[in-house]
Formats: structure tokens, sequence, C-alpha cells
């Protein structure tokens, strides 16, 4: 099969999910978002469960992608100060030019809750993320155990909704309308910088 062809149908499944929910995405819907003759999708992705399949596995592809890019093809930052301006990247992308990506992934998470298959293939993508902020705290130089990552982990995941939804007043509670200073913050939090005088 053509995988520019197929690769368009998958970005075209991102919008569509993105757009108009679980109920929204159908091989149809596909077909008008990826501008292709109606019964392509059907043929790449003979199922829904195949379209949703497709459409986390692309979703797993592109944030890799953007997690590389952000860290210098994958070497990761040497300081703090480098983490934090990683970390406030990667929320700017989902409030940006990833958005489309991110709702679809939660919209992926949601239908997963009815569907274990679809729980399983997300399941190692979610649990990725704890790995690779321990490797990111690691690089920086910063305490990386299983628990500073998990910390670390859940506070940007947890910024993701609040980021998305764009509401005011929520953005500023959470202390979301500096994202430079925020991401700074949280690593503040989870590895405290060593005080003067301290070893």
């Amino acid at each position: 099969m053509n995988q520019d062809r197929r690769n368009r149908l998958r970005d075209a499944a991102i919008t569509v999910l993105a757009e108009a929910g679980g109920r929204g995405l159908t091989h149809r819907a596909v077909d008008a978002a990826a501008d292709v003759p109606l019964g392509t999708a059907k043929n790449y992705f003979p199922t829904r469960d195949a379209l949703l399949r497709a459409v986390a596995e692309r979703c797993l592809e592109q944030y890799r992608a953007l997690a590389d890019r952000l860290a210098g093809a994958g070497a990761g930052p040497a300081d703090r100060a480098g983490l934090a301006a990683l970390l406030a990247g990667l929320l700017r992308d989902t409030a940006g030019a990833g958005r489309p990506r991110v709702v679809a992934y939660l919209e992926l998470q949601a239908e997963a809750t009815r569907r274990p298959w679809l729980a399983q293939l997300l399941d190692p993508i979610a649990a990725a993320d704890f790995a690779a902020f321990g490797h990111l705290l690691a690089a920086a130089g910063l305490p990386a155990g299983p628990e500073h990552a998990r910390d670390l982990t859940l506070s940007l995941h947890g910024a993701v909704p609040h980021l998305l939804t764009g509401a005011p007043h929520t953005l500023a509670a959470a202390g979301l309308t500096d994202l430079d200073t925020f991401t700074r913050g949280v690593l503040d939090r989870v590895c405290p910088a060593p005080q003067e005088g301290t070893p």
C-alpha cells in the first residue's frame, strides 16, 4: 500500500477525531478530511477498530518525533534550565500545533474505557512517558528516581486538559499563563535545588 497515502489518511483521522470526537470518526469522514475518493480509508483500515489503532500509532509517532526534536535528536537537555525550557516547549505544543494530536489522544483514552484492546495498546505509550521524563531528568543532572519521574510526569499531564480548554481563570489559577515559570516551578518542587553549603 502507498505509505504516503496511508499517512495522509492517518493524519486526517487525527483531525476528525479531534474535531468530531469518537462518534464522528467514520471512514467517510476520514475520506472527506483527506480529500480522497470514498472508500479509500476503508481500503486501508477495514474496520473502525483498525482506524482507531491507526490513529493511536500515528499519535505516538508524532509525539516521539516532537520529543526528539525538542531534546536535540534525543540527547536531552544538559541542565535544569534546559529541561525547563524543553518542558515549556512541550506544553506550548499541546496548546498550539500539537493540539489536534493531543485532543485525539484524549479521545482514544475515552474509547479505551470501552475497548480493552485499545487500553492495552495505549498503556505502554502512556507508561513510556514516565521513563522518558526520568531520562530527561537524568540527562539534566537532576535526581531521576521513579518518584521524581512520576511526580514530573503527573504534574505535566495534569496541566494538559487546562491548556486545551484555555479557560482564562483556570489557567491563571493553575499558573499556566506563563509556561516558562510554571515548568521551572514544577522542577523546583520535584527536584529542589541543593541549599547553599549543602553537599
